[in-house]
């Protein structure tokens, strides 16, 4: 089947509402504050937006349908995309359809979610059927104790020690100390990654995400729009998703990335060594080193070595993460995964605080709703400059 390119089509206009650790606002207040940084940054008013893309755990009951009566929005294009941390690449590869079919000529797409001090224990008990059924009957509850299992099976069978993935998490941390964004302000060490308290053996404090409250969105038009309203724009390249992947694998050792990567890199004529930079979904370690493995950049089960020999920070070999990821910055619900997309605007159009030195292309991972054993949604998008 040959799939349409993206030829016209932009993303733009990369916004974030400044993280906090908890908030007594509701979602509905950060996806707002949201719309109107878009509106502000882009030069456009609020009925010039006429479809929507939104995601968020803690905006329900609502869902998109309800948050356009509290925005005061009309839009003849909306969709609601409940995918956690593969929400930025679907809800991009889904708006630029959206315009380039005539739906809509300029899509907001907002992420955004609270976190009052009880929310992620509330959030993780709901979050899935498969999660109450498979560890609440033990005590148990929240991904670190699923993440600690994905962790050792990979340690075990791939040969990954504790120091691979503290090199990507002080990595991260040094890219996020330039990021007025995010939320850890403090560098990090491998000594002090490696003498961390233990959570679920052997994920240990660093390994986690922190859950904080915040917002990111993006616009996504023509590209004659983007020009007329004088904005930095990006050039979709290609994009794929892909749902519940490998359902008969025993443990999760690979993602939707691996059923289409070819067509992902043939769609836009580029190659793995072509990309400048990566954004990953990044809640854990192990799942970077599943993405570097299953998006072509190194064999199965070559990740650790691939981690050896290379810096991941914004101005050394293969900059990674470079807005710190969330692991660094913070993880908004599911804003989180619109993370990556955000940083890799900024990037392309030369508005980062830790620039990568002349980028062209670009790579954002998505990975999402992770049930009991495993991530359900994943999905990638590249990203090229402008002049590319």
């Amino acid at each position: 089947m040959r799939r349409l390119s993206y030829d016209g089509v932009v993303a733009a206009a990369p916004i974030t509402v400044p993280y906090v650790r908890y908030s007594v606002e509701s979602a509905h207040w950060w996806l707002g504050r949201a719309l109107r940084a878009l509106v502000q940054n882009a030069g456009i008013e609020k009925r010039d937006i006429d479809g929507m893309c939104v995601s968020s755990f803690t905006l329900a009951p609502d869902t998109a349908v309800g948050l356009t009566q509290h925005l005061g929005m009309s839009p003849r294009w909306l969709d609601h995309i409940p995918m956690g941390g593969a929400s930025g690449v679907i809800g991009l590869r889904r708006a630029a359809r959206a315009v380039q079919a005539g739906d809509a000529g300029i899509v907001a797409c907002l992420a955004g979610d609270t976190n009052h001090v009880d929310s992620f224990r509330h959030t993780v008990s709901q979050f899935s059927r498969f999660a109450q059924d498979g560890v609440y009957p033990y005590g148990a509850g929240g991904p670190n104790a699923s993440f600690a299992l994905l962790t050792r099976h990979y340690m075990r069978t791939t040969g990954a020690t504790r120091e691979d993935f503290g090199k990507l998490c002080v990595a991260q941390r040094e890219n996020a100390l330039r990021n007025p964004h995010a939320l850890m302000k403090k560098p990090l060490s491998l000594e002090q990654y490696l003498a961390a308290r233990e959570i679920t053996a052997p994920i240990h404090l660093f390994d986690c995400v922190m859950p904080c409250a915040g917002a990111d969105a993006f616009l996504v038009m023509r590209e004659d729009r983007a020009l007329e309203l004088d904005l930095p724009y990006v050039r979709i390249l290609s994009t794929i998703e892909r749902h519940n992947a490998w359902p008969a694998d025993p443990i999760q050792v690979r993602g939707g990335w691996t059923m289409d990567l070819e067509e992902f890199y043939e769609h836009a004529q580029v190659a793995p060594q072509d990309v400048d930079f990566m954004q990953a979904y990044d809640d854990y370690p192990v799942i970077n080193m599943m993405q570097l493995e299953d998006l072509g950049f190194c064999e199965k089960g070559q990740a650790p070595d691939f981690v050896r020999r290379h810096s991941f920070t914004f101005d050394g070999s293969f900059p990674f993460n470079t807005s710190g990821g969330q692991l660094s910055a913070g993880q908004a619900g599911a804003a989180g995964g619109y993370l990556g997309m955000v940083e890799a605007l900024r990037q392309l159009t030369g508005q980062a605080d830790a620039q990568v030195r002349d980028a062209r292309v670009g790579l954002v991972s998505g990975f999402g709703m992770i049930n009991y054993d495993r991530g359900l949604c994943t999905a990638a998008a590249l990203l090229a400059r402008s002049d590319t």
